[in-house]
């Protein structure tokens, strides 16, 4: 699995026009599922976000939580996480997972962080998505497991 986290002051998924989710002060998770992953990987990497000490405290330093802030995680499914750019020009895609295995990855990752207590939102897995931000910071880390 790869992740990419930003903490947000805001973002938002629209699909088609319409906004689908939106969240507040939080996390944007773009979560790509590769061949092979398992459930595991999803909660320790559900668990390490909601618990991942990000946000400033009191004296500017990064000491607090998204659950210390009260924040949200707003979730999107990202194949191109799982890309491989190794010869050539065009990125090879062959180590992301197939839908079949992809979903239950993804679905088990939000159920982690739903029962770590932080209100969560997401896209639509597969979906032709507009993912819109305004980054903190910008605060920016790339997790894999």
């Amino acid at each position: 699995m790869r992740i990419v986290i930003q903490r947000v002051k805001q973002a938002k998924v629209d699909i088609g026009g319409k906004t689908h989710a939106e969240i507040g002060k939080g996390i944007l998770v773009l979560l790509g599922v590769e061949k092979g992953d398992i459930e595991d990987k999803a909660d320790w990497l559900a668990r390490k976000i909601c618990n991942f000490r990000i946000f400033s405290d009191e004296n500017e330093k990064m000491n607090l939580s998204v659950k210390d802030v009260k924040g949200e995680i707003l979730v999107v499914s990202q194949f191109t996480l799982a890309s491989h750019i190794k010869k050539g020009n065009r990125p090879s895609f062959s180590n992301a997972a197939p839908e079949s295995e992809a979903v239950p990855i993804y679905e088990r990752f939000i159920q982690i962080v739903k029962s770590e207590g932080v209100p969560v939102k997401t896209g639509v897995f597969g979906a032709d998505m507009e993912v819109f931000l305004i980054n903190d910071g910008p605060v920016t880390f790339i997790l894999e497991k």
